[in-house]
């Protein structure tokens, strides 16, 4: 049998389940934010002896625990690597992206999130969703304030939609090791439908993506020998 170390009874708890501090949510810049697993789970895998730091909680402590995670006030987050393998945990994943409503900057990255159009962000100025599964640019949060987002290593195949952020203050837009990427003429496509775009992929606006794209090209994909 493995040594276990003092602190394995604590390893599926959140630090709002530990008791006698006052750390709240817009205090911590990289928070741990996936629950464990249920009861059931912990019995099956012979994990019973964590279950004594649980205990039944209240209304009122719901309550409370609700307003020590206090993601209404966080202005910058990382929720990155939250290792979200099972339906409860992107619920709960979901339930907190849903109280950002004053985010400003918010990382995303690596979380295998594939849609989250049913997400408003009205004061993200820069979101890094990179390493998920995006397929479309349709899925993505509503983010009318956006300046800099950054989906690099997604699966987005085509530019359709890009557009919806034509009337954003996007400034900088990374889509690096996406499909994509390797359409005909995809700077001057991007910079075309994006008018007030400064950078892509890293690359200021040079004068050649400033000429009229080829529309008959706007879903057509180059060949690679």
């Amino acid at each position: 049998a493995f040594f276990k170390l003092p602190s394995d009874s604590f390893k599926y708890l959140g630090w709002c389940d530990i008791e006698e501090h006052d750390v709240q949510g817009n205090q911590l810049h990289c928070p741990r934010v996936r629950e464990g697993p249920s009861e059931e789970e912990l019995f099956f895998r012979g994990e019973e002896h964590t279950l004594k730091k649980r205990k039944q909680v209240t209304d009122t402590e719901k309550w409370q625990k609700k307003l020590q995670e206090n993601w209404e006030n966080c202005a910058e987050l990382n929720l990155s690597f939250q290792d979200l393998g099972d339906l409860y945990q992107l619920e709960n994943f979901k339930r907190i992206l849903q109280r950002l409503i004053r985010v400003e900057k918010l990382w995303l990255v690596d979380n295998s999130l594939t849609d989250l159009s049913a997400l408003r962000l009205p004061r993200c100025r820069e979101l890094n969703v990179n390493k998920n599964h995006f397929t479309s640019f349709k899925q993505l949060p509503k983010i009318p304030q956006i300046q800099h987002l950054s989906l690099a290593e997604n699966n987005i195949m085509t530019l359709s939609g890009i557009s919806d952020f034509r009337h954003t203050p996007l400034e900088s837009l990374i889509l690096k090791r996406n499909p994509c990427e390797f359409q005909e003429r995809y700077r001057q496509l991007v910079f075309s439908s994006l008018p007030n775009l400064k950078m892509l992929d890293g690359i200021p606006k040079l004068p050649e993506d400033c000429s009229p794209p080829d529309t008959r090209a706007f879903f057509k994909m180059c060949t690679i020998l």
